[in-house]
């Protein structure tokens, strides 16, 4: 069996582009890391990344060697908050804070996560794999949809969201703001690139 969470989970991870959509999002378990800074320009920020992919693929082959099956390593993603909450809007990227995710199947166990982060560390001593821990998330009720263009095109329809469409359903936020990326941006256009924008809300008391 080869897991992959894409084509298992389309609720979550196949949204349309029209408009948001309603969605329940489970406990979900990722590898997280967290920091601060522009990704664009903050080496932190890369070397998170890249111990990210390191300790999920490390992960990966634990979990092969023991139980025989198999999965996709899942896209990576990103839970983005500011003490500014104008920051974003205004796309100062300085002043936010972040925690980037792989997401993990649910039969892969804790023992697969401590033998695949061990390898990795031994793999990859010059990244930081040792601020790479599993955390489990439950956003429960979010809206979410699937925005194709660059990511600072967002800000139009982030900006609908928030002003338009959670007065109107009468919700509130209920965690960060949560992408998850789609496509690889060194091998894809910007006004082609997939990502998913997803808010966890609740509705107002």
């Amino acid at each position: 069996m080869k897991y992959d969470l894409k084509k298992d989970r389309k609720d979550l991870y196949a949204p349309g582009s029209h408009d948001f959509v309603r969605v329940t999002v489970p406990p979900l378990t990722y590898l997280a890391i967290g920091g601060h800074g522009d990704p664009n320009t903050a080496a932190e920020y890369t070397d998170a990344v890249s111990a990210l992919y390191a300790s999920g693929y490390a992960i990966k082959f634990a979990f092969r060697a023991r139980s025989g099956d198999d999965f996709v390593v899942g896209p990576l993603e990103g839970l983005w908050s500011s003490d500014d909450p104008s920051s974003f809007a205004e796309r100062r990227k300085d002043a936010w804070d972040w925690t980037m995710l792989i997401p993990l199947p649910p039969a892969v166990t804790d023992a697969d996560i401590r033998v695949g982060l061990d390898t990795a560390v031994r793999k990859k001593p010059e990244l930081p794999i040792d601020r790479v821990a599993a955390r489990t998330i439950e956003e429960g009720l979010s809206l979410q949809i699937l925005h194709v263009g660059s990511y600072d095109a967002e800000t139009l329809t982030l900006r609908r969201l928030h002003a338009e469409l959670m007065p109107a359903q009468n919700l509130t936020f209920n965690g960060p703001h949560h992408e998850v990326y789609l496509s690889d941006p060194r091998r894809v256009a910007p006004e082609k690139l997939k990502t998913i924008l997803r808010q966890p809300v609740r509705a107002i008391d």
